[in-house]
């Protein structure tokens, strides 16, 4: 295999730039990708591979067969784009407005496309099946829990998966790559204080759902400050308030909604059930009342050991172990972590990001874009490491 897979890859990088620069130019939000996966589809079913569609709206999953029993490896991309205006002054600007890949989606399909004729052509030299899966809605929608509710890990049964996730903040040529946890949980929740509305020239008949509102988003705080050890991490947020309906009423309604990143799920826990306290007795302590909705989200991604040093072996056979880093857990999400709890597997960070060509604006700025050098690099590392998976790994 050695350097005619490296020259096979090469060989692509034209085709995956083609396709990362059309995926770009068209892109659709999760659940919606319907054209995205149209060409997916299309381009699968070219290479003669079986494929089925639809799965959670959008879905597309192919099988590669090897040339005999094993295994099943799972390698995924993610589809959906982000609800932003595009800046950047490029040929392959969005043409939707008000929609951009601004998270590298694009890029990841285009990969996992060339994969597949890559290792359909190379089906003889493994054993076992490759499970392609383009999954839909990885911004906010979590397409990844409705794809496994919908049995994409079985039939055949998955063993194992791979995904990665282009990066800017890491430098092309290099490679980020962390056993445990890497990513942060992502859960949601609203708040409502009731007051009772008046003229603010008497305050004492009324009852100031502002007020109110302003003592819960400092004590909220405290949980951070006061409850949770220096030595974590963790985040909560207040995004959005909604409140007040003239300048001179006492409010008597106020909506308040955020985020809570964590990376411990005992932390996760103790943020959840002290947060409802806090809200209620502040409300009663000043005469009202309030309603409080916590909504878990994406759990924490979480790296198998075995699987994780398999793909830093391959990285740095590919790059040089020098070029192989280990980032700190990173406080963002990623739906990957859904699969991650069901299969032992891997989420790692190929870097893409270019000072000297400006392409190091982060992600979800209507400036992203990343260097397509990446492409090539991302593609070999996750065909070694599938080959390395299949052919070397005990059942």
């Amino acid at each position: 295999m050695g350097d005619t897979l490296k020259a096979d890859i090469l060989s692509l990088k034209d085709e995956m730039i083609t396709l990362r620069r059309d995926f770009h130019m068209y892109p659709e939000l999760g659940m919606q990708e319907h054209r995205t996966a149209g060409i997916i589809e299309n381009y699968l079913r070219g290479l003669g591979l079986e494929v089925k569609a639809g799965i959670a709206e959008t879905g597309v999953v192919c099988v590669i067969e090897g040339n005999g029993p094993g295994k099943t490896l799972m390698l995924r991309a993610d589809m959906d784009a982000l609800p932003l205006d595009e800046k950047n002054d490029i040929p392959y600007c969005s043409r939707n407005e008000g929609l951009m890949h601004a998270c590298a989606h694009d890029g990841h399909m285009a990969i996992l496309l060339a994969l597949a004729k890559l290792l359909n052509n190379r089906r003889n030299e493994f054993s076992g099946k490759i499970k392609l899966v383009f999954q839909p809605a990885e911004e906010n929608a979590a397409g990844a829990f409705f794809m496994i509710n919908e049995g994409v890990l079985e039939n055949p049964d998955v063993k194992a998966a791979l995904g990665l996730h282009l990066f800017t903040s890491i430098p092309i040529g290099f490679v980020g790559i962390r056993e445990g946890v890497a990513m942060s949980c992502a859960d949601i929740f609203s708040i409502t204080i009731n007051g009772k509305s008046g003229h603010i020239s008497q305050p004492e008949k009324g009852i100031d759902a502002i007020h109110i509102a302003g003592h819960v988003i400092t004590s909220l705080q405290s949980l951070i400050s006061r409850e949770i050890s220096p030595q974590a991490a963790a985040v909560v947020h207040i995004g959005m308030i909604n409140g007040g309906t003239a300048n001179n009423i006492i409010a008597d309604r106020v909506a308040l909604s955020g985020s809570v990143r964590t990376f411990d799920d005992k932390i996760r826990t103790h943020i959840e059930d002290r947060m409802g306290g806090i809200v209620n007795n502040i409300a009663a302590a000043f005469r009202g009342t309030s309603s409080f909705n916590y909504l878990r989200g994406y759990p924490g991604l979480k790296n198998d050991k075995t699987i994780t040093q398999l793909v830093k072996e391959v990285a740095g056979s590919v790059l040089g172990p020098e070029k192989i880093i280990t980032p700190e857990p990173i406080m963002g999400s990623e739906d990957m972590s859904f699969f991650l709890e069901k299969v032992p597997g891997c989420f790692f960070f190929v870097g893409a990001g270019n000072k000297e060509k400006g392409l190091n604006h982060p992600h979800h700025n209507e400036f992203f874009n990343f260097d397509e050098d990446a492409l090539v690099i991302g593609a070999e590392i996750m065909a070694r490491a599938a080959f390395s998976y299949l052919n070397r790994l005990d059942s």
